[in-house]
């Protein structure tokens, strides 16, 4: 994936926007938003993934060996354990990374799999997973500069990938194919993290969600693609300063009020209070399932530039108790009806510019929130004040 992180600015005020200057004066290289790249042939993904400073290989029926630098330090039948022996086979007083390859398949069984600072690890081959209570079958906790350039996993986990307190986290190309349990998480009441990146994650099947992430500062996630999960698709709370490309969801969250792209729980506020433009969405795509886009419980300061919704079982876009959000164009096509919200636990709607095509379902503002600003096209029948 070629990538390129773009300056994002908005109308802010003079402080607000020196800080959001100084936030995105970084520059990150991506496709274009919609641009359609070819998937890399197995050749190439095998030649990409591998050459580790420890590597596992092997299989069920011939054993698994483990080598740190061409040293074998595990001969034997069990897979967890050939892999927690590459990790511990590591330079312990190592300031940058070294990296663990599992070009092995197998079942981990019901364990997890913790990564300390300054490691990478990729599974190469296609780890099965077990549900190992209220742990990631991976899993990063209070560490730093860890990496996971390459992810094949399959099975019902308790979370697929759990983090907390983590600063400088890479996720490269992850693809899960679950039957159940949630694919990453964010703990919510473990310390939160930095400087996250998140390049191409697939994951289907999931109960729960795909992607849910809790108290991150500094975000930039490339795609995550979601097919038949329980829940969100991409699920952000209590988070700020981040760039989302594209959140492409299929049949998720059908029956519930869960969306392919959720906002929650004061995500985007600045730690100030205020909710200026800290957080950037390119495209979200959703087809099916609950609802496509959902902003909720004090949450906003967002940008989404595109989106791509059809046949939302739910609403195709419900902003209840929300504030700065601006989505700048695409279409609605069927499903539910597009909304903007308020319950009375919060403070209403407030600062909402929504420019769209609506056709086959309606537009509704109820109750009537404070500076709510539509730009609409098509059939839809409206309903706003």
């Amino acid at each position: 994936m070629i990538r390129i992180l773009r300056r994002k600015t908005a109308v802010l005020g003079a402080a607000a926007l020196a800080a959001a200057m100084a936030l995105a004066s970084f520059v990150l290289i991506t496709q274009s938003a919609g641009a359609e790249t070819a998937a890399p042939d197995d050749a190439a993904a095998a030649q990409s993934c591998g050459g580790g400073d420890a590597v596992v290989t092997g299989s069920q029926s011939s054993g698994f060996t483990t080598t740190y630098r061409g040293q074998t330090v595990y001969q034997g039948d069990l897979y967890i354990t050939a892999i927690w022996e590459a990790i511990g086979a590591l330079d312990p007083n190592r300031t940058a990374q070294e990296k663990v390859s599992v070009m092995a398949s197998a079942w981990i069984g019901d364990n997890a799999i913790d990564l300390p600072s300054h490691t990478a690890f990729e599974v190469c081959g296609t780890m099965d997973v077990g549900h190992a209570a209220g742990k990631g079958a991976v899993q990063a906790i209070g560490a730093s500069d860890v990496s996971i350039p390459h992810m094949n996993m399959t099975g019902n986990p308790y979370f697929g990938m759990r983090f907390a307190d983590v600063h400088g986290l890479h996720l490269g190309d992850i693809d899960m194919n679950l039957s159940g349990g949630l694919g990453i998480r964010f703990e919510r009441d473990l310390p939160g993290s930095t400087d996250v990146t998140m390049d191409d994650v697939f994951v289907s099947g999931a109960g729960s969600h795909a992607v849910e992430t809790w108290n991150i500062d500094g975000f930039d996630i490339g795609r995550v693609t979601a097919r038949d999960v329980g829940e969100s698709g991409l699920l952000i709370q209590n988070s700020t300063n981040g760039w989302v490309g594209t959140v492409d969801g299929d049949n998720v969250g059908a029956g519930t009020g869960y969306a392919t792209f959720r906002m929650a729980n004061n995500n985007g506020q600045n730690a100030n209070g205020n909710y200026n433009t800290n957080i950037w969405v390119d495209n979200v795509i959703s087809r099916g399932g609950g609802r496509g886009v959902f902003c909720v419980s004090q949450s906003g300061g967002v940008v989404i530039e595109n989106v791509d919704l059809a046949g939302n079982g739910n609403n195709a876009i419900l902003i209840e108790n929300c504030y700065n959000v601006s989505i700048r164009g695409g279409s609605v096509d069927g499903g539910g009806e597009v909304r903007v919200a308020a319950r009375d636990e919060f403070p209403n709607t407030r600062d909402v510019w929504i420019t769209l095509e609506v056709n086959n379902t309606s537009v509704r503002e109820s109750p009537c929130g404070d500076n709510i600003n539509w730009t609409l096209s098509g059939n839809a029948s409206v309903n706003v004040c």
